[in-house]
């Protein structure tokens, strides 16, 4: 059974508006007054400095003006106003799929980023979703970028670019917010600091950056259990103190609380060196997932009826704590014929977290529901070190010919560990069932460790050529080499405990080792004509490339086929993944009209998809892994335009249509296997032609800022925004229970008072409090509503809780204060 999404009506209005204007891809941008002409803003990302419209590649820059015009704080916000981009809010607890042109065959669940970009801050490799605190602005490559980036990218790169420490003025900045969401008991407030001064005029500087965001949460965790494996999970609901007995309400059990500083000191010694030291922080205590269970239960569930919009029904809490961290070094020295930069960057990330396991368990069908007090929960701890060197030469010449040559060192280092727990469990098979062995006091069921190493090196370059005043023509090329390795091992300590009779406190790790290694080199070619003052075209073909990795998910123990008792593991041919590699064609026109009071832009790309790399499924335990399809492919057009409409008023708005799809058929995607243990093939394979997940067809956003002067000497700003989507799917070609997310848009209102040194704004985002899912937790399989067969139904449809639905976070009003003062 397939559900499917509403349809997108306005799509084709926005289409017809922007077709009408022949735009391109240059993303949404903030519009100033400057001589009664849109704004020309400069950009960085192709390593030297130009401006936006002159640089020919699809870039997009949301500049600081913008990130504040629109209140945008994070890259989940970002990614509306970037045609091409699409970043599923999962809120803070779980991160954000990224996706560039629907490269991504991965569910649109949890963990299912699909790698396809290279994140940066400043020119350190970054992976991580940042408060967007004293940066300068973002800017979004959209396309491989592996002969630019010394990481590299599958689809695309987005640049955090942080304000530049500076060397002759001291000056500070101080925000404060308070803001209300809707079904919050609670207001939430944010704050930040900013202070930067010369230490030595002209020489030596320091910039310092704090800030610490308090979000309420809204989404109620109202069936938690008072006491794991004591309380019931399923009392009589009927019963007022049954239920006072067992459950607990939490409220507003997804808030978050996230404190993010930077520190950075830049040494100018000479004209020709320029070198910033900087350390970046981040910790985010998150309490929940942003999930509902509403509408998302069996209706043989008692609490099918019960559950709220605004409400889950897991039976734990589900807090993860992480931190963040980043030491780099980036120095830049001119050499005169060449500017050299050399960026040193050593980052570390560390989280824990808890979730409820209670219904994987019962879904595997080894009757731990026949506990009454049965309930599970995971404890999961994750490490990471990561090591990156980049050094290039830009050539400084003013001749025909300019070239950029690089090179790239990445290591990183993983380990991770998940322990699953049973509360009481062993008592109830002891006692009730009589197995006669051993107690297992510390509940724990199932214990898995795991241990990576990735390293990749690589040299990349670009030549370009002026074959005349007008014409450009562009080679680059990238040769890269990596190596993985991974060990991991899996444990059952109660069921070795109690079935087996092993000790109450054993614990046996058997670990497997597996290794990879690859080489390869990726090409590109680009070549742009300026017809005219006002209009540029470009024709890029480039490849893209994403490094093979290991599955977090432990190796199976050596006798595993001898083995009765439920297990989680992957096979030998599970635990690793290969390369996966894009070859993106592309053509592109830049204009701008009336004295460039408008500016209008469009881009259109095909990208083939070899060896994708996908989300598949372990046989044993139906753990998420990543495996490798045969082939996808995705094509569009992006358009954008920015434009002064009059003195006072601005605009600027996006459209994106794009199609992905399998290009060849993808056996065993879902890894669905029967009671016989054999693999069912047909309906639960990918299809050549299936649509892939994760992106909508369609994406538009419109900005519309009103300016005026007000009291003689005040200025009052009027943003209004709109971003909408279509439908997205769930799984590749809604196989295997997927189902469509209906479409939904999203506005924005916010108006700003300011002198020259401070503003007040008030702002209300989701303007009209839209209800809408963004992506989904499992499916509708869980609740007896895919597409198995009877008799392959899920066992304990009708106490299922784990299928849910990420929310779009209420409709929120604030008032934000800012004072920016200089000394």
């Amino acid at each position: 059974m397939h559900y499917q999404g509403s349809t997108f009506g306005y799509s084709l209005v926005a289409g017809a508006v922007f077709t009408a204007l022949t735009s391109s891809a240059v993303v949404a941008q903030e519009v100033t007054v400057d001589e009664k002409q849109v704004e020309k803003i400069e950009v960085t990302a192709t390593r030297r400095s130009g401006s936006l419209q002159e640089v020919p590649i699809n870039i997009s820059a949301i500049t600081s003006d913008v990130l504040a015009q629109q209140n945008i704080e994070d890259l989940d916000s970002v990614a509306r106003w970037v045609p091409g981009l699409t970043v599923t809010d999962q809120g803070g607890r779980d991160d954000s799929p990224i996706i560039v042109r629907g490269l991504n065959t991965n569910s649109s669940g949890p963990s299912s980023d699909g790698g396809t970009v290279a994140t940066y801050f400043g020119d350190i490799p970054l992976f991580l979703n940042m408060r967007l605190l004293d940066v300068d602005r973002v800017e979004v490559l959209i396309g491989p970028q592996g002969t630019l980036y010394g990481a590299g990218t599958l689809g695309g790169a987005i640049r955090y670019i942080p304000k530049a420490v500076d060397l002759d003025f001291a000056s500070g900045e101080v925000t404060a917010d308070v803001f209300s969401i809707n079904e919050s008991d609670s207001l939430g407030g944010e704050g930040s600091f900013v202070f930067n001064a010369p230490i030595i005029e002209g020489e030596l500087g320091i910039r310092a950056s704090l800030n610490y965001l308090n979000n309420p949460g809204y989404l109620d965790y109202n069936y938690v259990v008072k006491d794991g494996g004591v309380s019931l999970p399923n009392p009589d609901w009927s019963d007022s103190d049954a239920v006072s007995d067992n459950i607990e309400q939490v409220k507003d059990a997804n808030g978050e609380d996230t404190l993010t500083g930077r520190v950075a000191v830049r040494w100018v010694p000479t004209d020709d060196i320029d070198a910033t030291l900087t350390y970046f922080y981040q910790k985010q205590d998150v309490e929940g997932r942003s999930i509902t269970h509403y509408d998302a239960l069996s209706d043989e569930n008692p609490l099918s009826d019960i559950v709220g919009k605004y409400e889950s029904a897991y039976r734990y809490e589900e807090p993860r704590e992480r931190e963040d961290s980043l030491l780099s070094l980036e120095v830049k020295a001119d050499l005169g014929f060449a500017e050299l930069v050399t960026a040193t960057g050593f980052s570390k990330f560390e989280a824990n977290g808890q979730r409820d396991q209670t219904d994987l368990l019962i879904r595997l069908d080894y009757s731990y529901e026949e506990f009454p007090a049965f309930s599970a929960y995971t404890e999961e701890v994750e490490e990471r070190e990561i090591f990156t060197q980049e050094v290039r030469l830009v050539s400084q010449g003013s001749g025909p010919l300019s070239w950029i040559v690089g090179g790239f060192y990445y290591d990183v280092d993983s380990d991770g560990s998940s322990k699953e727990y049973t509360p009481n469990f062993d008592e109830y098979a002891i006692d009730v069932w009589e197995v006669g062995g051993n107690y297992r006091p510390d509940d724990l069921e199932y214990y898995s460790v795991d241990h990576s190493e990735v390293t990749e090196k690589a040299l990349f370059g670009e030549l370009t050529y002026e074959l005349t005043d007008k014409w450009d023509i562009t080679l680059g090329l990238r040769a890269y080499e990596y190596e993985v390795f991974s060990r991991s091992a899996v444990d059952l300590p109660l069921y070795y405990s109690v079935f087996e009779g092993r000790d109450s406190d054993s614990i046996v790790l058997d670990y497997g080792e597996e290794s990879a290694d690859d080489s390869g080199t990726l090409l590109k070619f680009n070549t742009s004509y300026q017809f005219t003052s006002d209009t540029m075209g470009y024709v890029t073909i480039s490849e893209g490339f994403r490094i093979g990795g290991a599955n977090s998910v432990a190796a199976c123990p050596d006798n595993i086929d001898e083995l009765n008792n439920q297990i989680i593991c992957a096979e030998p041919e599970e635990q690793l993944y290969e390369a996966d590699t894009t070859t993106n064609y592309e053509a592109g026109v830049k204009t701008s009209y009336f004295s460039n009071k408008l500016q209008v832009n469009t881009a259109l790309f095909y990208v083939d998809w070899a060896d994708p790399q996908v989300s598949g499924a372990t046989v044993n335990g139906q753990q998420p892994i990543t495996v490798n399809a045969e082939g996808a492919a995705s094509k569009g057009v992006e358009l954008s335009l920015r434009t002064l409409l009059s003195d006072n008023i601005r605009a600027y708005a996006t459209y994106a249509y794009t199609k992905a799809e399998l290009t060849a058929d993808a056996p065993f995607l879902f890894g669905v296997i029967d009671e016989q243990g054999t693999e069912l093939q047909d309906y639960f394979d990918g299809k050549d032609g299936d649509r892939l997940p994760g992106s909508a067809e369609h994406q538009f956003s419109l900005g519309i800022t009103y300016s005026q002067e007000i009291f003689d000497d005040k200025m009052l700003d009027v943003n209004y925004g709109i971003t909408a989507q279509s439908d997205i799917y769930t799984t590749v070609g809604l196989r295997q229970d997927g189902e469509a997310l209906p479409g939904y848009a999203v506005s924005n209102l916010n108006a700003r008072i300011s002198d020259e040194d401070w503003s007040v704004t008030f702002y209300i985002d989701n303007l009209f409090d839209k209800y809408a899912f963004t992506s989904t937790r499992r499916n509708v399989g869980d609740i007896g509503l895919g597409a198995f067969d009877s008799t392959l139904q899920p066992n304990g449809t009708d106490i299922q809780r784990n299928y849910g639905h990420y929310l779009l976070t209420p409709r929120t009003v604030g008032l934000k204060f800012n004072y920016q003062f200089g000394m």
